[in-house]
């Protein structure tokens, strides 16, 4: 094994990439920095590359030198330090051994690195991510060639450590979710699977929110090039694939970025402005333009190197707001509590993905009001294509957990987002974060005795599907699990077993289908366009009801909701055009798991004003319930 000390970056263009990383324009860091297997005048060996600008002195080590020093260059006034070791390959193991200027030395993981040890170890891993063949350019094509918005998406979460787990309590790999997982989300009818962050993370218990490895797929379930299988199959499949990213913060342990060279490196100098004391974590300074060039280089190395569809970039608004946290916080030069910087690293975010990927998925998970936060920059927004509709799913939950004897009294909760529904390009989400910490399953939300809380279920997740805007639900919520979601084990999948449960499933995989296969429930998500309101003011009787429509004038549903357990009859609602309509869904169905055995399949119009209609249509609604109503034939329509 010999080192090089003369310019062993060049044949990486050293002096432009440092440039442009030490500027934050650079987009793809991760082609330089960490360890890359590469040939040097002849010579096989890895180079080691890494940004430590106030350290005194930076060794490699690792188990090709028993834990020694190899020393590292510096790179002029860079910031940069490199060594190349012939005779090095794949898997080895390493760290970066600091020097500050004090004399302290300690030991760093490489925050480039492609492969990380499986905790509790924290070393760095040498690994090769090319020559994976993908299969998956039709896929590619097609998610180009229509607006995302006028495409159905339907998002299964997945957080991958307790889908299914072994009889031992030993992980799924990566390999056996592309023979289980894939075929299952296939079958269940959804568009896109969303996974919880697959980067290297030392505690289980953080769900993959707290990194220590941007870059490294996490060791737990498998090989870098077993997760390139697993997306390729999806797209195969006709399934996007869509990964929690978090570039608000970092978590504190020893090895990874905090103080990575004994001085707030990636992180605010500013105690107030860097530390999050409420999740234990430490945010990214968006100020410093080596951070830049690390978190947008990441954005793009999932989806150069893994095919990503998008990034559901988690806790937005850590990233927008300086008082967001708990405790003291330093205002910004204007005296407010936006964070400039973090918005107009967002700005470049978005700006950057869309030139490099124009139809990839930007997904804000943001919990507050901040304006515009999926318009486009241009008009003054911050570019995302998405925004998760928070208040919609607190709302909807608070008013389902009511006794629905006093629901009449909480009508609003049902129909105040419709007040903002169009502000954002909205995504519903009934996700991980409301089934965990004892707030029980969706199930158990739900009041009253078994048949209620199925009931009430069926309802809720059909008002769902029919309200604009996209989905995601969480693993579980399809086959209604009676426990909240606990990580540590895989789902109740002996629920199934029990005839409730797989006549829920079942109805959740008729629902995806319908919402699939009919243009009106998605096709028009972002405008008033695409729904007209018939009565949301009828408290009383906690009746809503109104038509979803897509382009064409015959691409609408008639959805009637009946929130409360008490069959409603001879309800008159009005539809725009004569003639016969047919009933695609009742939700109380035994099919389903309800109670009736049958339901009016075509009605007739009467020539009657309803809703501000021409027509109507007279029906029977359920107890607790959802009719879904599409034309058959009528007259008037082109």
């Amino acid at each position: 094994m010999t080192k090089t000390k003369d310019d062993p970056n060049k044949v990486l263009n050293t002096e432009f990439n440092h440039y442009l990383f030490n500027t934050g324009n650079h987009r793809r860091a991760y082609e330089f920095m960490g360890a890359h297997l590469i040939e040097f005048e002849g010579k096989k060996g890895v180079q080691f590359t890494v940004w430590a600008p106030n350290a005194q002195n930076v060794t490699l080590a690792g188990d090709f030198n028993n834990w020694g020093y190899e020393e590292m260059f510096p790179q002029g006034s860079t910031g940069i330090w490199t060594c190349f070791l012939e005779g090095l390959g794949e898997n080895v193991l390493y760290k970066y051994r600091i020097r500050r200027h004090d004399g302290y030395e300690f030991l760093k993981a490489d925050p480039y690195a492609f492969y990380s040890e499986l905790r509790p170890n924290t070393a760095s891993i040498v690994k090769d991510l090319d020559g994976f063949k993908w299969t998956d350019g039709n896929w590619r094509g097609r998610s180009k060639r229509v607006p995302v918005n006028e495409k159905p998406m339907n998002i299964y979460e997945v957080h991958l450590g307790s889908w299914k787990r072994h009889w031992d309590g030993t992980f799924f790999t990566i390999e056996e979710y592309t023979k289980e997982l894939i075929p299952y989300v296939k079958e269940m009818g959804y568009t896109h699977v969303e996974l919880m962050p697959l980067m290297e993370h030392p505690l289980d218990d953080s769900w993959g929110y707290q990194i220590t490895g941007y870059y490294s797929m996490t060791s737990r379930y498998g090989d870098p090039k077993d997760l390139m299988a697993f997306v390729n199959e999806c797209h195969n499949e006709g399934i996007g694939v869509i990964m929690d990213w978090v570039p608000a913060h970092f978590c504190r342990d020893a090895h990874g970025l905090l103080l990575f060279d004994g001085t707030p490196t990636y992180e605010y100098q500013d105690p107030n402005k860097a530390a999050n004391n409420r999740w234990g974590t430490t945010h990214f300074d968006y100020g410093k333009p080596q951070v830049h060039s690390f978190l947008i280089s990441n954005a793009l190395f999932w989806m150069d190197f893994f095919h990503i569809d998008g990034l559901r970039v988690d806790a937005v608004s850590a990233m927008l707001y300086l008082d967001y946290d708990d405790g003291p916080w330093t205002p910004n030069i204007y005296g407010g509590n936006t964070n400039l910087e973090g918005v107009d690293f967002l700005k470049k975010l978005n700006t950057v993905i869309k030139e490099e990927y124009p139809a990839a998925l930007m997904i804000a998970e943001e919990s507050t009001a901040f304006p515009l936060i999926s318009h486009e920059i241009e008009k003054g927004g911050l570019g995302f294509t998405h925004k998760w509709n928070m208040g919609w799913m607190n709302d909807i939950l608070r008013y389902f957990e009511l006794d629905p004897l006093y629901r009449k009294h909480h009508h609003n909760l049902i129909t105040f987002s419709f007040m903002y529904v169009f502000n954002e390009n909205f995504i519903l989400p009934m996700s991980h974060d409301e089934v965990v910490h004892g707030k029980n399953s969706l199930l158990n939300k739900m009041p009253g005795d078994e048949t209620m809380k199925f009931r009430g279920l069926r309802t809720l997740i059909t008002y769902m599907m029919c309200h604009p805007g996209k989905k995601i639900s969480f693993m579980g919520n399809e086959i209604a699990q009676w426990m909240e979601w606990r990580f540590r084990e895989g789902l109740e999948w002996i629920g199934l077993k029990h005839e409730n449960h797989r006549k829920h499933q079942h109805f959740v995989k008729v629902l995806n289908t319908i919402y699939k296969d009919h243009k009106a429930l998605y096709e028009i998500d972002d405008s008033y366009d695409g729904i007209d309101i018939l009565d949301a003011d009828n408290k009383e009787e906690s009746l809503f009801t109104f038509i979803r429509k897509g382009k064409n004038t015959r691409d609408f549903l008639l959805v009637i909701c009946n929130f409360v357990p008490v069959e409603r009859h001879g309800v008159k609602v009005g539809v725009p055009f004569e003639g016969q309509y047919e009933e695609i869904l009742n939700t109380e169905l035994k099919e389903y798991g309800g109670t009736w055995d049958y339901s009016q399949n075509v009605y007739q119009t009467k020539d009657e004003i309803m809703n501000g209609k021409d027509f109507s249509l007279e029906v029977t609604i359920p107890p607790l319930s959802v009719l879904i109503i599409k034309p058959k034939r009528i007259k008037g329509a082109k």
